[in-house]
């Protein structure tokens, strides 16, 4: 049941034929587990409070630093050498007290994935690596949860949600991440933002996207981007969608699947 603050906070949503109060209150049963507190994190952990959605929790073992804040819009100058989970707590406290907020002040693992994402609903991955993104997507297929995955660049970015774990209306399973990327490109091919530079603006974008994208998944209205993926150009200011199918070679739910645990993220 929504209270009477919570029906006034969320009118808007309520009055939106395609969510209304059963789509509220199923935000409210929802727990979404965020991977980040960056640059993608920090929009979509602030939409998703101000949605209402019941349980947040993130992971990140990171402090704010000064150069975090062209972008990473849930920190504040104060929060500077603060953990990124407290800073991050103190301010969807102050926006939506109704959210519970978990903090995990730790880096994901091969040891941990599988315990962390498996409390949750529902996984956005907004990390700058792929060696986490190929970890959480592989443990969210192992532990059934649908993820929601993003990946920024300096004026560009892309954003899919993988439900590998499930079959299509043809009985076949739903494509991985591997068969969209089946490998990693070669160290120092894809520089880091810190070397590279990323546009602040684009990142609110892309991660108010994956907020947005929750949110759907969660109510349930409109199509989804399992199996396609949106990819956005702030040059030129175009969005295109690429459709991508399964790999029956991938090596998670191909027709050989070689992988059934995360002992191969181990080092």
């Amino acid at each position: 049941m929504l209270s009477p603050d919570e029906l006034e906070r969320y009118a808007r949503h309520i009055v939106l034929r395609d969510v209304g109060g059963p789509g509220q209150a199923a935000l409210k049963r929802a727990s979404v587990l965020v991977i980040g507190a960056g640059g993608l994190g920090a929009p979509a952990l602030m939409y998703l409070a101000a949605a209402g959605i019941g349980t947040l929790g993130v992971v990140d073992d990171d402090v704010v630093s000064l150069s975090n804040l062209q972008r990473q819009v849930i920190h504040t100058t104060p929060d500077i050498g603060r953990h990124k989970v407290e800073s991050a707590a103190e301010r969807i406290s102050a926006l939506n007290p109704h959210v519970r907020f978990v903090g995990h002040a730790t880096w994901l693992n091969a040891d941990n994935a599988l315990s962390l994402i498996g409390d949750y609903d529902l996984v956005l991955d907004g990390s700058d690596n792929f060696s986490t993104r190929y970890l959480v997507s592989d443990a969210c297929f192992f532990a059934k949860r649908p993820l929601i995955t993003a990946a920024l660049g300096t004026f560009d970015g892309s954003l899919t949600t993988i439900r590998a774990h499930e079959t299509n209306e043809q009985g076949e399973f739903n494509p991985t991440y591997r068969c969209l990327f089946p490998e990693a490109p070669p160290p120092g091919t894809v520089p880091a933002c810190a070397e590279a530079g990323v546009m602040g603006a684009l990142a609110g974008v892309l991660g108010s996207m994956m907020a947005l994208e929750a949110i759907r998944e969660v109510v349930g209205f409109g199509d989804g981007l399992v199996g396609r993926l949106l990819m956005i150009d702030a040059r030129a200011m175009r969005f295109e969608t690429l459709r991508y199918g399964r790999d029956p070679a991938n090596p998670l739910n191909g027709d050989g699947p070689v992988i059934s645990d995360l002992s191969a993220h181990r080092t």
